[in-house]
């Protein structure tokens, strides 16, 4: 008998993964399941793979398995997902909640319209690392080095079409100064309270958006002087807005959630 999971296709921002939930539907060897069911021509099509499981110390858990198949810390737009999924799909009917995330429990906000999940407001909490730092090499950059429960390095240009993101992005991920390698931000100041940025993610490449990126990005626009407390980050995939609360030093991460499809595959 063939076993055949149900999953659903959902992003944050352009930023895709699939979702499935495991206490329905367990996989073994989701490295493997990631790759496979990541691949767009031969697969379900993704940036990765999202489990949605129990916890015992926070009503969720979050599991990330990027399209290469190593697993993530934390993924912002993966999160407001599963905030979308557990309450769409019956699972709670609450619209704060809380998820286990191998970067610590993060709290969810659901903004809630004719009883869908159009927005989710994400406590991300405090950036960690902030240190500004120059590379060396092929690529001298003025860059600054944060961590929101994984690394990213985030460098400002003036013109962000001048990146070539395919070439820089992955050299800049295995920088030796990075030996778990890191995830790799372009950004551009529009405004005192807008910025662009691409991302190059480590462990899936070029991605529409990431979340934990937007949060880096805001962070260390601030640090720099370059913005205030709160701005968007528009990506490649949307928009979401970001603010560094003075009071709690927490981050906030506001932005959208939607489902593209439903499916089956063979586990």
């Amino acid at each position: 008998m063939i076993n055949k999971i149900k999953f659903t296709k959902m992003h944050g921002a352009g930023n895709d993964y699939i979702y499935v939930d495991v206490t329905k539907y367990p996989i073994v060897a989701p490295e493997r399941k990631a790759i496979e069911w990541s691949k767009y021509h031969t697969g379900i099509g993704s940036d990765g793979l999202i489990l949605i499981g129990t916890s015992e110390i926070a009503d969720f858990s979050m599991r990330i398995f990027n399209a290469d198949g190593s697993e993530a810390m934390m993924c912002g737009n993966g999160s407001r997902c599963v905030g979308k999924y557990v309450y769409e799909y019956g699972l709670t009917h609450q619209t704060e909640i809380t998820l286990e995330t191998l970067a610590g429990i993060k709290v969810l906000k659901l903004n809630i319209e004719n009883s869908k999940v159009t927005s989710v407001t994400v406590d991300m909490g405090t950036p960690l690392e902030i240190e500004r730092i120059r590379l060396e090499g092929k690529y001298p950059l003025q860059s600054t080095r944060i961590s929101m429960g994984n690394p990213h390095l985030v460098t400002f240009v003036e013109d962000i079409t001048s990146i070539n993101l395919s070439e820089t992005g992955p050299e800049l991920e295995r920088y030796p100064l990075f030996p778990d390698r890191t995830n790799v931000e372009f950004a551009q100041i529009i405004d005192k309270d807008k910025i662009r940025m691409r991302v190059w993610e480590r462990g899936s490449g070029i991605t529409q958006a990431c979340g934990t990126g937007a949060c880096a990005t805001a962070v260390a626009a601030f640090e720099n002087g370059l913005t205030g407390r709160k701005c968007d980050i528009i990506m490649d995939g949307g928009t979401v807005t970001i603010e560094w609360e003075q009071a709690s030093g927490h981050i906030l991460m506001t932005g959208p959630a939607t489902k593209v499809f439903d499916g089956e595959i063979e586990n």
